[in-house]
């Protein structure tokens, strides 16, 4: 039961992106993160929201977050 309210509050915030609305974005990955912070992916699309709200440290605590989960987007430099 928990698992689709999270993908439900996904798919909310996912639209709310879309129209531009970020707080409410924000409000909801937040929800969704509170029932699974182990989603790699949720993290990430918080930090979007962060970044797109002007929220930089933030956002980034949060992208830092998603590759400590699932490092597959790190690239060696």
């Amino acid at each position: 039961m928990g698992m689709k309210k999270k993908d439900e509050l996904i798919a909310l915030g996912d639209s709310c992106m879309d129209a531009g609305r970020f707080d409410d974005a924000l409000a909801l990955f937040d929800r969704a993160l509170a029932l699974d912070s182990e989603d790699p992916d949720l993290w990430n699309r918080a930090g979007v929201a962060l970044r797109s709200l002007g929220r930089y440290a933030e956002s980034v605590r949060c992208f830092d977050r998603s590759l400590e989960l699932d490092p597959r987007d790190l690239h060696s430099s």
